[in-house]
């Protein structure tokens, strides 16, 4: 009966250990489509710009207020006035297409309207992360598979509970990956309207 408790046991903590990989990566993807423009200003797109604070690499949110009092403008308050042109800096070379301005005291980034060409190339690239993602929630199980295969040569499990465990982590598996899909295509759709 010990030995029951203990495989049980071994395979819920492999079960655990798997689903919090999965949701962390899951998570990893939802934060990235909320940095990916869609025409309409928000302040999630600054997310991933760093600014040099004095010798230190850091988001723009550490430094500065960001707010969006129009859909198409982001504002950006440095809290301290000398990093206006080091935020200013970062966020037109950050490669996101921003053009913003300053007028000493607050940065403007406009968001200019998105053409279909650019809403396509977009997509694309989210579509690129979400296969980036699906291929680490895959990895993710081929290391939960390997773990139950190793518990049931080192007889901890049965060859039962092993088909079982495997069944319970392609079950877990699929849903994590359909999970991520219905994100990608919820901003697929708003990233598309015009």
């Amino acid at each position: 009966m010990a030995s029951v408790m203990a495989s049980i046991e071994a395979l819920k903590g492999i079960n655990d250990q798997l689903r919090k990989r999965m949701e962390k990566t899951v998570d990893d993807y939802g934060a990235h489509l909320v940095s990916v423009r869609t025409g309409r200003a928000s302040v999630h797109m600054l997310d991933g710009i760093k600014v040099d604070y004095y010798g230190s690499e850091v988001p723009i949110s550490q430094v500065a207020q960001i707010m969006t009092p129009e859909a198409q403008l982001i504002e950006v308050k440095p809290w301290e006035q000398p990093m206006v042109a080091a935020i200013e800096k970062a966020i037109r070379t950050s490669g996101k297409g921003f053009n913003p301005m300053h007028d000493g005291k607050l940065i403007r980034v406009p968001v200019p309207p998105m053409n279909e060409e650019r809403r396509r190339d977009a997509v694309k690239q989210l579509a690129g992360v979400l296969e980036d993602h699906k291929t680490s929630i895959r990895n993710i199980r081929r290391d939960g598979n390997d773990a139950v295969k190793k518990a049931a040569k080192d007889k901890q499990i049965s060859a039962d509970d092993e088909k079982r465990a495997n069944e319970e982590i392609q079950q877990l598996t699929d849903q994590e990956i359909k999970r991520i899909e219905e994100m990608f295509k919820n901003k697929e759709k708003e990233v598309m309207t015009i």
